[in-house]
C-alpha cells in the first residue's frame, strides 16, 4: 500500500491549483504524478480537507466479519473444534464456504490461541 503525500505538499497542490495552475503543470512543478494532482485536489474539493483519506480496509469487513457471533458461540460451546469441523458448520448453517486456515486466522486476530496440554488434546482459549 502506498504512503499518503505529506500535508504541506497536498497544501502546495491545492494553493497551485487555486491560483490557476493546470494540475498537470503543478504535477510538473512538484514532481509528482499528475494523477496524484487530481485525486488531492478532487478530495479537497470534495471534503474540505488537505487530511489523506484512511488506507486500508475497514476492520470487521472481511467474509467471516458478518459472522463473528456465530463462531465465537461455537468455540465457546466447543473449545476443542478443528477448523474443518467450524467450517463445515459455516457452509451448513450460514451458507458461507471458507478455508478453514482462514478461520483460524480470524480467531488468532481476535485474541484466540490454540493451546495443548500434556496429554496432547489441544483447545482454544482467550489469550489474556
Amino acid at each position: 500500500m502506498g504512503k499518503a503525500c505529506s500535508a504541506d505538499l497536498r497544501e502546495r497542490l491545492v494553493r497551485e491549483v487555486e491560483a490557476g495552475e493546470s494540475r498537470r503543470g503543478a504535477a510538473d512543478r512538484f514532481a509528482v504524478a499528475p494523477s496524484t494532482v487530481v485525486r488531492v485536489y478532487a478530495w479537497y474539493k470534495q471534503s474540505g480537507s488537505l487530511e489523506p483519506k484512511k488506507q486500508g480496509r475497514p476492520r470487521g469487513s472481511g467474509k467471516l466479519g458478518p459472522h463473528k457471533d456465530f463462531i465465537l458461540e461455537h468455540v465457546k460451546r466447543a473449545p476443542d473444534i478443528t477448523m474443518p469441523e467450524l467450517a463445515a458448520l459455516l457452509q451448513a448453517d450460514c451458507g458461507v464456504k471458507v478455508d478453514p486456515s482462514n478461520i483460524s486466522k480470524f480467531l488468532c486476530a481476535i485474541g484466540y490461541s490454540y493451546k495443548k496440554n500434556t496429554s496432547g488434546i489441544g483447545t482454544r482459549a482467550k489469550r489474556r
